[in-house]
């Protein structure tokens, strides 16, 4: 399976300026993309007799090459790799969209999920070093994997600089074979059919006051200048630090239980449709439930393990994990679950992990 890798860049005043160059060249062919293929689509819908093709990646590099290129000599300071997969991700940015799996592609902006791939000549050499195209070789902080690859993308946040790339790795033979049921809740985290309770770290809650704070402050800064500059950054490295605090929660739950159970089950939560009660919106985000099913999945994959996702309809919550009845009602405020058939009593949370746990024989 492939496995993903990311670290962050040491970095010398050059080599800054060079990626965000790269960074620029990338997001200009993205634009330079959308733009065009929006224009063809609207021709095609008001001149239903006289249709165009819709281009391939290849399509629009050439288009790129002919009549971007020559106008922007700067295009040529970068690696041509680099306009490429800028395209390349375009195109398939509008297969998703036209699938209806995604929305409609949106035109990038400078300074926010700056980012673009190479591909061609980029090897590992030694522990840190890692050399790519027109760039040369950059350090990193910590040791690299010594596997081939042959490409990477280099992405910024805040700043600082990441590299990340994907190589094979073999799947590892799980011994384990207990059975585990998960639940996902806001209360806790994540309440295990064992009686443990993961309690998330809900970063943005705690921050949203200073958050706020800074953004009220920087209400009145003219755009472009110093001190808007310095506000943005600051903002940056504020959110940077509340979404590394919750992947760090995640990772560690997640690794935890692929490594020490053969069966992990949980439920299909529907979080889109949770998303829209805007009282429980923050919250929802705030624990990453999609995130946690994303990093789950792959490491059951890469740990052995199995993962087991129960239908989002199964009455896990309702039913008694004691007499197996299922209760009519069950309103979000009742935290304790009480059977009217046994009599038996038990945390709402706990009660549908026990029940998941029980779909797998």
């Amino acid at each position: 399976m492939l496995l993903g890798f990311k670290t962050e860049l040491k970095l010398n005043d050059r080599q800054r300026t060079q990626l965000v160059k790269h960074c620029g060249v990338a997001r200009h062919a993205w634009n330079w993309g959308l733009w065009l293929t929006k224009n063809l689509l609207n021709h095609n819908k008001t001149n239903p007799n006289e249709r165009l093709k819709f281009p391939t990646a290849i399509d629009l590099h050439k288009l790129l090459v002919a009549m971007v290129k020559s106008e922007n000599p700067w295009y040529y300071e970068c690696s041509k790799s680099t306009p490429q997969q800028a395209l390349m991700a375009l195109r398939e940015a509008w297969k998703r969209c036209f699938n209806k799996t995604a929305g409609v592609p949106k035109f990038k902006k400078k300074g926010i999920r700056d980012s673009f791939t190479l591909e061609g000549t980029v090897k590992i050499l030694g522990d840190n070093k890692i050399q790519v195209p027109v760039i040369g070789i950059l350090k990193t902080y910590e040791r690299l994997p010594q596997v081939l690859i042959k490409s990477c993308t280099i992405s910024r946040s805040a700043d600082r600089w990441f590299i990340s790339f994907r190589f094979d790795v073999e799947q590892q033979e799980l011994c384990q074979t207990s059975i585990i049921g998960v639940d996902l809740g806001i209360k806790a985290l994540a309440t295990l059919s064992t009686g443990e309770a993961v309690q998330g770290t809900k970063s943005y809650k705690k921050s949203a006051a200073k958050l706020s704070r800074m953004q009220w402050q920087n209400r009145h800064k003219v755009s472009g200048s110093n001190n808007w500059k310095k506000a943005q950054l600051a903002l940056a490295k504020l959110h940077r630090e509340i979404a590394n605090i919750r992947k760090d929660t995640l990772h560690k739950l997640t690794t935890l239980l692929a490594k020490n159970h053969g069966t992990v089950v949980i439920e299909d939560l529907n979080v889109s449709g949770m998303m829209a009660n805007h009282k429980l919106a923050a919250s929802i985000a705030d624990l990453g439930f999609f995130e946690f099913r994303r990093q789950l999945t792959y490491k059951c994959q890469l740990y052995g393990s199995k993962l087991v996702v129960v239908d989002r309809w199964f009455p896990s919550s309702k039913t008694c994990s004691n007499c197996g009845i299922k209760k009519e009602t069950l309103s979000l405020g009742e935290r304790v679950f009480e059977c009217s058939h046994c009599g038996f009593k038990i945390d709402r949370d706990l009660n549908a992990a026990i029940n998941l746990s029980k779909t797998v024989s």
